[in-house]
Order: C-alpha cells, then structure tokens, then sequence
C-alpha cells in the first residue's frame, strides 16, 4: 500500500506512532515539573487554565487552527491529505492526556534540580520523537505541518524554523496568561527552554544519526 508515494510499512506506521507518543511524554514532564508547559503545549495549557477547557480538547482546538495557517501559506501546494492533521490532533490529544495520566506515577519535583532535569528529559523526548515521526511523511502535526511549510516557503532549515515557531508559540501563551490570569500561566522557565532548545537537539540528534549511519533524512518532506 502506497502512502504520499512511499510503501506504508509497519515501521514506517511504528515510527510515525511512537514518536507522536514520545512528544506527548515530553509534554507531560514538562507540566510534572511545574516549571511551565511544553512548547508545544503552552497555549492548549493556556486554554485549559483560562477556560477550564480539557487539556485533550484545547490541543485538538489548536491544532485545528494552526492547519487553516498552513492552508493559508501553502495555498495551491496544500495536498488533500494534510486535511488529515485535524484528526491526528484528535489522536495527539489523547495520547496528551494518557501521558499526563502516566505522570501520576512520577514523584512530584521537590527540588530545582529535579525540575531541571525533568525539562531536559522533556526536550530530549519531544526532539527525538520529531526525529521519528516527522521524516515518515504520513500525517504531519500541524505544528510540524506549519513548521515545514514556513521552512518551504522561507527555504530554511526544519531545526531553524522549528526554533523560531516555538518562541513564537510561547510568546502568544504568555500573552494570553498575563491577559486573562494575571500571571505567567503555562509558561516557565521550562517553556523558554523547551523553545529554545527543541529544535536545537532535533538537529543534534539529526547530525549524530547521519554520522552514524552515513544516512540524510528529510526532515522537510510533505
């Protein structure tokens, strides 16, 4: 079976799940270490603070919005399958709010340290499940779907333009917060760190993956 022309395999299905799995583990250390969401997450956990909106909906909300961006960037080059990250964000969700379940088992950050090493196992899982989800080509997030139309349009780097949504994300969430709550809201140290570093490791991880196997992966393909 053929999918965006390339055989669909179980490991290319495998890899498409499983790094979806590990970005929403990310996201939920990085709210377990209450030192602020996820990049990626920032403004769903926004949404859920201001509004009380379930944590699985708002994501699902979001993402809605960030595929009609896509559309708008895209315009002629936007492929009918890229409809589909409407309800990937469905699934995303879900997995987001298992993950969140799973941190109930995780002992609560009693220190500074531990909060900060619970951010970089954040960013690690959230770069590395990139690195496996986005190069199958199936059903990009619209994070990413908007990520590597921006880095079409522009003809810069995925890892460059990853850095640069992130922080924009971020700083849409804080504005929300300090608006409607008063405060910094979902947005923490950890945030700031995960934008500023997600995409950074992405391309660590790219680099040390090509020196190892002599492989190039495509981290632009739509």
């Amino acid at each position: 079976m053929q999918f965006s022309g390339e055989e669909l395999t179980f490991k290319r299905i495998f890899n498409y799940f499983f790094g979806l799995f590990l970005i929403t583990l990310g996201v939920a250390f990085s709210i377990k270490s209450d030192l602020g969401s996820a990049p990626v997450s920032s403004i769903p956990y926004a949404m859920n603070l201001i509004w009380a909106i379930e944590i699985g909906v708002a994501t699902f909300m979001f993402h809605a919005f960030l595929v009609l961006i896509e559309l708008i960037l895209l315009r002629m080059d936007f492929k009918a399958k890229h409809f589909l990250q409407v309800f990937i964000g469905v699934v995303f969700g879900a997995f987001t709010s298992f993950s969140v379940s799973l941190m109930t088992f995780i002992p609560e950050a009693n220190s500074f340290i531990v909060a900060l090493a619970m951010i970089a196992v954040s960013i690690f899982l959230i770069a590395l499940g990139l690195f496996f989800y986005v190069p199958t080509n199936i059903i990009p997030l619209s994070v990413e779907g908007v990520t590597q139309a921006i880095a079409i349009v522009t003809d810069q780097p995925f890892a460059k333009i990853k850095v640069f949504l992130d922080i924009s994300i971020v700083s849409t969430a804080l504005v929300l917060s300090l608006v409607f709550l008063g405060n910094f809201g979902s947005v923490g140290l950890g945030t700031v760190l995960g934008a500023v570093f997600v995409g950074t490791t992405v391309n660590y991880i790219h680099k040390i993956y090509g020196r190892l196997t002599g492989e190039d992966v495509n981290l632009k393909k739509m």
